[in-house]
């Protein structure tokens, strides 16, 4: 079977949740891991740095790499890229995992967190693929993953919160647009989003301890995020995969082992009608 063993994935916002999940479930396959994020000292209301972040990945038996990155910026995202290709000598794959959410109505939005989101989001997604093809282009079974939803347009999702939903739905359209811009040259770019709410330090923030009891843990989107990373770069591009549909193909039929905790009914996850 397929496997990661001995890729580099550079994956952003990878000091906590989702992104450091990911890294982890790699590293058990034997992977290099770019963590690429801005933690480098611990938070006070958010758990992990990207060194923490680095020693779980190595004793959970990968490699890896810490490097400071705020995906705004441009210097630190291509200082970044350069960083994981003089350790490792190139990226196989780039996880644009790094978001910035603020859940609120237009009249409650002020603009910085607007620009915010999008300059993270969008911007971000785009700026490190940017970073990252040129190396991709040299991989074997190359893969872009973005941490974003599927495109469906409908009037519930902007009128509930006009300037995230624009921020997320920027993200799944720079992966449609470079799955097709780059489809012929080998590289897979795809879509990930979970089915239900996951448990993460940020749900914690928005949600509290009753919404993520109602929740899965980060750990079904890792095994997805695999599945995907693991399939033929040249056949599997330009999907929106869920998180759940991935591991049904993969054979999976019992989820309550993701479950925070068993039995309860879980939410869905935004975007998903």
């Amino acid at each position: 079977m397929a496997t990661l063993a001995g890729k580099t994935l550079f994956i952003t916002g990878a000091s906590r949740g989702i992104g450091l999940a990911i890294g982890l479930r790699a590293a058990r396959d034997g992977a290099n891991v770019v963590v690429a994020a801005k933690t480098e000292s611990p938070h006070p209301k958010l758990p992990g740095t990207i060194h923490s972040a680095a020693a779980e990945i190595e004793r959970a038996g990968g490699k890896a790499l810490a490097v400071p990155c705020d995906v705004r910026e441009e210097e630190q995202v291509k200082s970044a890229a350069q960083a994981a290709v003089d350790r490792f000598g190139g990226i196989d794959i780039l996880v644009n995992n790094a978001s910035a959410i603020f859940l609120a109505g237009t009249l409650e939005t002020p603009m910085k967190r607007f620009d915010l989101m999008n300059q993270v989001n969008a911007r971000g997604t785009f700026l490190c693929s940017q970073a990252c093809l040129p190396h991709l282009l040299r991989a074997r079974n190359p893969h872009v993953l973005v941490l974003s939803p599927p495109l469906a347009l409908s009037p519930r999702w902007l009128g509930a919160h006009v300037a995230y939903t624009l921020a997320k739905y920027g993200m799944s359209l720079v992966a449609m647009g470079l799955a097709e811009e780059f489809r012929d040259r080998g590289v897979a770019v795809n879509a990930l989003w979970p089915r239900t709410v996951i448990a993460t330090a940020a749900l914690n923030l928005l949600g509290g301890e009753e919404t993520a009891r109602q929740s899965r843990t980060a750990a079904i989107v890792a095994d997805a995020a695999r599945a995907i990373l693991c399939r033929d770069s040249r056949s599997c591009t330009g999907n929106f995969f869920i998180d759940e549909d991935v591991l049904r193909a993969e054979g999976v039929t019992d989820f309550e082992g993701y479950a925070v905790e068993r039995g309860r009914n879980l939410l869905p996850d935004f975007f998903l009608d």
